[in-house]
């Protein structure tokens, strides 16, 4: 099955859904919603009892795509919100287990799109980076409600403020992965723990599941309005085109706080 750039299989009721946009796997709205009618395709189909969120190429997911403008934050569905967020929302609104196989680098909206999994199974070399403020703007795609209940307040705090990279092996330290692993065995081995989960009654995990995360949908739903409402002003300053243009031409940024 595919959808846009997302393409699913179905293996032992597992349901392996692959962004395919290598090497970076940058998203725009299209992916995000795209990868959101995956989710719900499969919410549907009985043969499907757990998914593994997976990507080609060298990332998970760089983030978004910059290097033409910052035309990702610039929508709106005409009710003042983002349709990326809205469509963000609607990943996390899905009844089945995910399990993100997070094999490469997890940047931004990217890390966004990384703790929508409810496991997460990496290598060494993968980095995950909430580097918003590097960007001159506000975290998105739920990441100040979903960081800090993952790894806690200070930890997630320490992510925002200073937009630095973690390793895989620090990520897993931190409760930011639940399996560390070598980089070729990433997939496999999030398909192995999605397939123990299938393995038991698809009733029973999906009422656990729901129990588990109830009031979540609506908790991100506020979340993302404010991270978007913070966004709207803070893209019209001038700190955020230089921290576009700084990352576009990889050199540190020059703040002036206007």
């Amino acid at each position: 099955m595919q959808f846009g750039d997302v393409h699913v299989s179905i293996n032992n009721h597992v349901a392996l859904v692959e962004i395919q946009r290598p090497p970076h796997n940058f998203f725009d709205v299209a992916l995000i919603e795209n990868l959101a009618d995956a989710f719900e395709a499969m919410d549907n189909n009985s043969d499907c009892r757990a998914l593994v969120l997976a990507a080609q190429g060298s990332a998970f997911c760089a983030g978004a795509n910059f290097s033409s403008g910052p035309s990702v934050l610039e929508q709106s569905d005409g009710k003042g919100r983002n349709p990326l967020y809205v469509a963000a929302v609607r990943l996390f609104s899905n009844r089945k287990p995910v399990i993100g196989a997070i094999h490469g680098a997890a940047i931004g909206g990217g890390l966004g799109l990384a703790l929508v999994p409810d496991f997460r199974v990496t290598c060494p070399e993968a980095s995950f980076a909430a580097n918003f403020t590097k960007l001159g703007f506000h975290p998105g795609f739920g990441l100040t409600h979903t960081l800090p209940a993952l790894i806690g307040q200070q930890k997630a705090a320490l992510m925002f403020y200073t937009g630095r990279r973690i390793k895989g092996e620090q990520a897993f330290e931190w409760g930011l992965a639940d399996v560390l692993t070598t980089s070729d065995q990433v997939r496999s081995d999030a398909i192995k723990l999605a397939e123990e989960i299938a393995g038991n009654a698809p009733l029973a995990v999906t009422s656990v599941r729901a129990t588990l995360r109830q009031g979540l949908v609506e908790m991100l739903q506020a979340v993302t309005d404010h991270e978007a409402a913070e966004q709207d002003w803070q893209r019209l300053t001038e700190d955020f085109k230089e921290g576009i243009a700084s990352v576009a031409e990889r050199r540190p940024g020059r703040f002036q706080g206007k």
